[in-house]
Formats: structure tokens, C-alpha cells, sequence
């Protein structure tokens, strides 16, 4: 359980899972990221754990939905495609990999209806 904010600044997410901003927050792809280690809140500490086949719950304001991991996998810092809009409503969780800087760990989800 985690509150969620607007944008993905240090301040932002020393405080709150930040949501990428040209990401969307009901339809298709919503993008979140939040610290896994070494600052006061780290949301996505148990990210790494997380496999296929589980399940992420969304809720935010009036929205709830229900999506299962379909990809777990290591990116570059600097690769953004999995952040790109889809018509298949899915979630994206990035968050850093412990002590490779130029990496991130990114975790999708497709929603069950």
C-alpha cells in the first residue's frame, strides 16, 4: 500500500510511488516508480520479488483495478519504451537495481477483468 503522486522527482518520491506524468491513470499504460532501498520510503522494496502469474492491485481515487505480472525484467536507465501508451490496459512498476546505477527494474502487468 503505497499513496500515489504526480510526477517522478526525488521529492516527489521520497514521500509517495510517483506517476510518470505522460503516462495515463485509468486506460491503457499506467506508469509508477518509487525507491526500493536507502531512503525514509521505499515503496517498491519488494518489487524484485515479485513473478509472473502475481498480482498488482491499483487503486487510485475511484479506480480499482486488478492486473497479473506478465514481464519482469532489467532495462537501461535510458530505455523508456515500456512506459509507451497501449490499448491493452496494463501497469508499469520501475524502480532502480541495487548498486548498477544505469539499470532499472521494470515489472508490467495486464489487467484481469
Amino acid at each position: 500500500k503505497a499513496p500515489i503522486q504526480e510526477g517522478t522527482t526525488q521529492s516527489v518520491m521520497e514521500d509517495y510511488v510517483g506517476h510518470f506524468e505522460e503516462t495515463s491513470k485509468d486506460e491503457g499504460n499506467v506508469g509508477l516508480a518509487a525507491h526500493n532501498r536507502g531512503y525514509k520510503n521505499n515503496y517498491f522494496s519488494r518489487v524484485k520479488e515479485l513473478k509472473e502469474g502475481d498480482e498488482i492491485k491499483y487503486k487510485y481515487k475511484n479506480i480499482e483495478k486488478t492486473y497479473e505480472i506478465t514481464k519482469h525484467e532489467i532495462i537501461k536507465n535510458t530505455e523508456w519504451s515500456n512506459l509507451e501508451d497501449t490499448e491493452e490496459n496494463m501497469i508499469t512498476l520501475i524502480t532502480c537495481v541495487e548498486n548498477q546505477p544505469e539499470y532499472r527494474r521494470c515489472v508490467q502487468g495486464i489487467e484481469i477483468k
